[in-house]
């Protein structure tokens, strides 16, 4: 989350009134992440979370909102969106759409332990069991022709090096077959920053603007590449994970390669902004260099799914 666009006092005043959710006391930019702004909000004495969406189309923001609010209902603890009285979840503020959310408690941890990642695989595999029946989903915004897409544009921008292992990464990816593997709703992004804890209990999962229909496995795979840090962290991952959807075979043997597209998507995001920056007054910018590494280890000491 990050503060592209600016809000008046006033402007949030008229928006909020649709909402009944009492005066505006007062509103904060929130600097974390790098696709939306985002403010904290908090009116008639309770805080919430304001987004303004930054490059989503409408099309792709009702699915968005929808889905957060399926999961919600399925016991996903995930931030719903307020509607006002005839149905809208959104309207434009400061000339972009915009939605406000509930709130949820905790705050992000840095330096989880296996007790944690263990609980986020658990609600990684009932996110994905319960957008299971979720209609008509958007494709992974982020999968694999966004890859090979995005990575072609990159490759004359960078080094010669890293030009090197981007395009040998690319001829490796495209040569591999997942189209047998489970596939459903994935959360897309689940970072550190996109949890939140009270203690050692998760008490809500951000951030679903990256969400879309893809191999669920790739869902599991971007969330190991953050959060575990040694073979134990993994371990206690996957167990969460299977003990609510048991992985396939075929997923383990997958494993390896999945792991590395994964890394390989979050290099090729923060590439993207690093080589073509989007102005803002709050903007946090990412090292992409800590996912390239990554990549290469994984492409010359790849592991094996723990069972």
């Amino acid at each position: 989350m990050s503060v592209y666009t600016s809000v008046g006092r006033d402007e949030l005043t008229a928006w909020l009134a649709p909402l009944a959710v009492g005066p505006l006391e007062d509103f904060a930019g929130i600097a974390a992440g790098m696709q939306n702004s985002n403010y904290f909000v908090t009116a008639g004495g309770e805080r919430r979370v304001l987004t303004l969406f930054e490059h989503l189309a409408p099309h792709d923001l009702k699915f968005y909102l929808a889905l957060q609010d399926h999961l919600a209902l399925r016991g996903i603890p995930c931030p719903r969106p307020l509607a006002t009285g005839d149905g809208h979840y959104w309207r434009p503020l400061a000339g972009k759409p915009a939605a406000l959310f509930t709130c949820l408690p905790g705050a992000c941890i840095e330096a989880p332990t296996p007790a944690h990642c263990r609980a986020l695989g658990e609600m990684l595999a009932r996110l994905h069991l319960a957008g299971a029946d979720f209609p008509a989903p958007l494709p992974n915004p982020c999968g694999a022709p966004w890859r090979e897409a995005t990575g072609r544009a990159l490759a004359p921008l960078l080094t010669a090096d890293e030009r090197g292992r981007l395009l040998a990464e690319l001829d490796f990816q495209a040569a591999q077959d997942y189209s047998g593997l489970p596939r459903g709703i994935v959360h897309g992004d689940l970072f550190r920053d996109n949890a939140l804890w009270q203690d050692d209990r998760l008490g809500g999962v951000l951030d679903f603007y990256f969400a879309g229909e893809d191999c669920l496995l790739f869902d599991l795979a971007v969330a190991a590449n953050d959060w575990c840090a040694d073979d134990a962290s993994l371990r206690a991952m996957v167990a969460g994970y299977g003990a609510r959807r048991p992985l396939l075979a075929a997923e383990a043997t997958a494993w390896p390669a999945m792991r590395r597209a994964a890394a390989l998507r979050f290099w090729l995001l923060r590439l993207e902004v690093r080589h073509h920056p989007r102005p803002g007054s709050v903007v946090t910018i990412k090292d992409p260099d800590h996912f390239g590494d990554l990549l290469q280890r994984l492409r010359l000491a790849p592991d094996e799914l723990p069972r």
